[in-house]
């Protein structure tokens, strides 16, 4: 038996079947930042922290000073865990060993979407308490104006690329976005006829415009590779809580630490 309690829950196998797809097609329509940065793991519920390959020197004890001892502690970052709970009908699973395929998993679709906004802001934004340096802060570059008006964005897009380049930053790129920046976009066309997501695509150099819950603004970043990691531990799974005699209580777990190790590959657009 692991930590999730999966065999303690009175849930059939089609039942966890179910509730484990569902879980999966919902997180991947949430978990934006994933599609744009590099993701290393899963290593595990056990795994702890992310090796910085970086030391902190400190006094070695008062009996071996007389040696000129070197000490240094190495420096990890911890990864932070993250449970959100949803409820499932045991009638629903009830009738998922009849066969039924339209199962009602609407607080699981909300416990998804949760899990991605609290992911996609750690990574753009940070969480100053689980030690996260979000890539918002780490840009150094002054913050770009995109506007209200989506047929100015591929122009604001391209000097952002340009700027990236400048200073050595590989593409393609990508151009997060809020939701209801990418909603303006998607809905939109220039003069002509043609649509401002295939603009921005060509001035990403072929890259990607995703839709970013949990985003304020933009972020035009690279997408190269080796700039910014989530490092799972355990990646999103479905573990067991408690039940009564009509509802399971169930959750979404994970943990993940994120780093910027290159802050130049980022500019932000307000």
């Amino acid at each position: 038996m692991n930590h999730l309690m999966r065999e303690l829950a009175p849930i059939p196998a089609e039942g966890w079947r179910q509730i484990d797809d569902e879980a999966r097609e919902r997180l991947a329509t949430h978990l934006a930042a994933r599609k744009m940065v590099d993701v290393e793991g899963p290593h595990g519920w056990s795994h702890s922290a992310t090796s910085l390959g970086r030391t902190q020197r400190i006094d070695p004890p008062e009996s071996a000073r007389d040696r000129e001892t070197l000490v240094q502690r190495r420096r990890v970052l911890p990864l932070v865990e993250v449970r959100v709970p949803f409820t499932v009908e045991r009638k629903e699973l009830e009738d998922a060993e009849r066969g039924a395929d339209d199962l009602e998993f609407d607080d699981l679709d909300q416990a998804a979407a949760q899990v991605g906004l609290l992911e996609n802001r750690a990574v753009f934004h940070g969480w100053p308490d689980a030690g996260i340096t979000g890539i918002v802060e780490a840009s150094p570059y002054d913050h770009g104006t995109l506007g209200t008006d989506p047929e100015r964005y591929p122009h604001v897009v391209a000097n952002a690329v340009n700027t990236l380049r400048c200073n050595g930053i590989k593409g393609p790129y990508a151009l997060a976005i809020n939701p209801e920046g990418y909603t303006s976009i998607v809905e939109s066309t220039e003069h002509g006829g043609l649509l401002v997501l295939d603009h921005l695509r060509r001035a990403l150099g072929g890259g990607r415009v995703k839709r970013t819950p949990g985003l304020t603004g933009a972020v035009v970043l690279s997408l190269s590779g080796g700039d910014f990691v989530l490092e799972l531990g355990q990646d999103l799974s479905v573990g067991y809580r408690h039940h009564d005699a009509e509802t399971l209580t169930l959750y979404l777990e994970e943990s993940f630490s994120f780093r910027v190790t290159e802050p130049d590959a980022a500019l932000v657009l307000d």
